[in-house]
């Protein structure tokens, strides 16, 4: 089953429900900022577990406490689509419960 791209709209309406997300050229991005070094390589262990099991990976920045990430859909051509969206959704789910703001 092929990915379809999100269209303008589509893309906006997602936006309006990830705040602190946003789209910097052809990717959804976010930074969070945590309390120490370990709390956001704890984070970024995490995440990746999540990409893991949806089998979609984002570039993953960890910084001295922060964690940044960049994902668009490959296999759609490096656009956005639905993928990159369920993505961002889970991790909004559990940075919470890192500290991560």
């Amino acid at each position: 089953m092929a990915v379809e791209p999100l269209s303008q709209k589509e893309i906006e309406d997602r936006l309006a429900e990830l705040p602190g997300w946003s789209v910097d050229g052809d990717r959804l991005t976010r930074t969070y900022r945590l309390g120490s070094h370990f709390a956001a390589a704890a984070l970024v262990v995490h995440i990746a577990g999540i990409q893991d099991e949806l089998d979609h990976h984002s570039d993953l920045t960890l910084g001295y406490n922060t964690v940044s990430l960049g994902v668009n859909t490959h296999s759609a051509g490096g656009v956005l689509t639905e993928m990159d969206f369920s993505l961002a959704r889970k991790v909004e789910d559990i940075a919470p419960g890192h500290g991560a703001h």
